[in-house]
């Protein structure tokens, strides 16, 4: 059965982490041709790189409170990210980590989990794979399975920065977050219901496991095909996110890769922010779309709303964006 995540998990989860992770910086875009104020949460400075080190910390330390961190550590099945902060999680409370990647994971991403101690592993193509031999795994030695996004104690984790983001901007009217299997989405969505505060969840157009559980009524696997999969690419919606994006104040929304590229080579010729292009899958969907007349994708927040992008993860080779200023 199928346990709601409520803003008192949220509360619990922030005063267990508290000092443990980074405050999230919260920056005022400056005014441009936009009707709306925005913000950008710079989540990417997170410890290990993006927000998952929240829910990590708060799922390890629940446990050590418990009593109940095996001698075999703990083990995560990961696209990247969650299996850095599982493995940095891990490193912080003396455990062992088994990092369990499909072999398409960023080098970037396998490189840094060797450097927090992590046992990497890489199997199949797709975090589906990965997954299953994680669970084989954690069957045979009895390590602790943490999992990347479906679990209460990783989507309250992530729902911290949302009270965070809140405190920083009282007044804020939206925040858009992008998802993929949406643990980050779930424990933001919560929070951000708790102040009157609308969410935006955005998905790759073809990586869209809550779109289409929406569509389905329940959590249905889907294709996995965009630049932004190494950290989106769930092939199923947790029933967590499928709760959550029911309610009023939730708007779902999808962005084709294009904007996901232009958003990211904005961040990084305007700002000089380097983030992963799930993070800039959010900020996509306030991108205008490529033709005057496509109105099919995104959102278009009101004048005078106030807005704030989550820039959940900067785990990225930015080779890339200095070739592309070359090119340019």
């Amino acid at each position: 059965m199928h346990t709601p995540l409520t803003y008192a998990d949220i509360k619990t989860a922030a005063d267990r982490i508290a000092g443990q992770v980074r405050p999230v910086t919260v920056a005022e875009a400056e005014p441009g041709a936009e009707a709306y104020t925005l913000h950008l949460a710079l989540e990417h400075m997170q410890h290990t790189g993006s927000f998952k080190a929240r829910g990590a910390q708060n799922f390890l330390l629940a446990h050590r409170e418990d009593g109940t961190l095996p001698a075999a550590g703990v083990t995560i099945a990961s696209g990247g990210n969650a299996g850095l902060a599982c493995a940095w999680a891990a490193l912080r409370q003396g455990v062992r980590a088994t990092v369990f990647l499909p072999t398409t994971a960023p080098k970037v991403k396998a490189d840094r989990l060797a450097g927090y101690g992590a046992d990497v592993r890489l199997v199949g193509t797709e975090y589906a794979e990965a997954l299953a031999a994680c669970e084989a795994f954690a069957a045979e030695t009895g390590a602790l399975a943490s999992h990347a996004y479906d679990h209460p104690l990783i989507a309250a984790g992530a729902g911290t920065l949302l009270d965070e983001i809140h405190d920083r901007i009282p007044d804020l009217d939206t925040v858009v977050v992008a998802v993929g299997g949406g643990g980050l989405f779930s424990g933001v969505a919560t929070a951000a219901r708790h102040h009157g505060i609308r969410t935006v969840a955005v998905e790759p157009e073809n990586c869209r496991a809550l779109d289409a559980a929406l569509r389905a009524g329940h959590p249905v696997d889907v294709p996995v095909d965009s630049v932004a999969a190494d950290s989106l690419g769930a092939r199923r919606a947790s029933a967590t996110a499928l709760a959550a994006a029911r309610h009023d104040g939730v708007r779902t929304v999808l962005v084709p890769d294009t904007a996901i590229i232009r958003a990211r080579r904005a961040l990084w010729h305007e700002r000089r922010l380097a983030v992963e292009h799930a993070a800039a899958t959010a900020l996509a969907a306030l991108t205008p779309p490529d033709r005057q007349d496509d109105t099919t994708y995104g959102y278009r927040p009101a004048p005078g709303e106030k807005v704030c992008v989550v820039l959940c993860g900067a785990n990225t080779d930015p080779a890339d964006l200095a070739h592309t200023a070359e090119a340019e």
